[in-house]
């Protein structure tokens, strides 16, 4: 690719941090692929971090709802922040969440899930877009069950009870205090909310993540130009570091900042009265991984105050 874009540039920079012309380096060097050019301004020192949040795109609701054993999650969007402040839009994403505890797996069968009148989920969502004028979309959604135990729920700075803009489910089974498991799993839960992990445990990280993850590391020890076996145990290191980044077993607890939450849970038992068992959790964030589209209002202005004077 001879031409690098200015947008792609910028988005690049957004990500990592790194100066422009190193971003336009690395995206020449990738040939314009954008996470190689953030693997490259890694490997070259230049990028600060190996993840960045997504850019949040999408306003709405995040909303949670939960009875015992099960709990939902889904995630409603809409064009402002305006409209999820409408009563009407917060009972919307509250009903769905309320549906979602039978079809919340699937988000096509959730769309299609009926209330005690008939209406499909997703005639609901069209009849407040042509109330409220302004776009919407169910966007995705989650669904966790436990034999025996519960499904705590937390949306943290809630402007409404189980709706905000970060939500997350965990699960945990137990024979133990219901109550007090209860407890527990909203703790963890503002854990999540907090550290943002992306694996319940080290087997759940994806093989190409890993794989990705470890070249990095790699070129990085070799650049330091230690000795093989030296850098070997450096990627090993690192690749420590990165399971305590994102897997949550691995995580510290930011509670108390000192013990890992597999061994939180492991405690828990105490408090209960019988083991505890972490057995998934979901973490949504609204708008993570949608680019909003971005305007120039001053370009806007005068494009408008041109026409009008010609």
């Amino acid at each position: 690719m001879s031409d690098i874009s200015a947008s792609i540039i910028k988005d690049l920079r957004e990500m990592t941090g790194a100066g422009m012309m190193d971003c336009k380096k690395a995206l020449t060097e990738t040939k314009g692929v954008i996470h190689e050019a953030v693997d490259w301004l890694r490997k070259k020192g230049l990028a600060s971090a190996a993840k960045k949040a997504g850019r949040v795109a999408a306003e709405g609701l995040v909303a949670v709802s939960s009875a015992g054993n099960v709990g939902a999650i889904i995630e409603l969007n809409a064009e402002t922040d305006f409209v999820a402040r409408n009563d009407q839009f917060q009972a919307l994403a509250k009903n769905i969440a309320d549906a979602a505890l039978k079809d919340g797996k699937d988000i096509e069968q959730l769309k299609q899930a009926k209330d005690t009148s008939g209406v499909a989920v997703s005639e609901q969502v069209a009849q407040l877009i042509g109330k409220i004028g302004e776009n919407m979309n169910l966007r995705r959604s989650a669904r966790l069950e436990v034999a025996n135990g519960v499904v705590a729920t937390y949306i943290h700075s809630a402007i409404a009870p189980g709706l905000g803009k970060i939500g997350v489910l965990v699960a945990l089974e137990s024979t133990g205090d219901k109550a007090k498991l209860e407890a527990v799993g909203k703790q963890i839960a503002m854990h999540i909310a907090a550290a943002k992990p992306e694996a319940l445990a080290v087997s759940d990280v994806a093989p190409e993540r890993l794989a990705r993850e470890r070249n990095v590391f790699k070129e990085q020890a070799i650049a330091s130009g230690k000795p093989a076996e030296i850098a070997e145990k450096m990627v090993e290191g690192r690749v420590r570091k990165y399971y305590e980044e994102v897997v949550l077993l691995e995580q510290i607890y930011v509670i108390d900042n000192k013990t890992k939450v597999s061994q939180v849970v492991a405690d828990a038992a105490k408090t209960v009265g019988a083991p505890v068992k972490l057995v998934a959790f979901a973490h949504f964030k609204l708008g993570d991984g949608i680019e909003k589209q971005e305007s120039d209002f001053a370009a806007e202005v005068a494009a408008t105050a041109s026409g009008a004077a010609a």
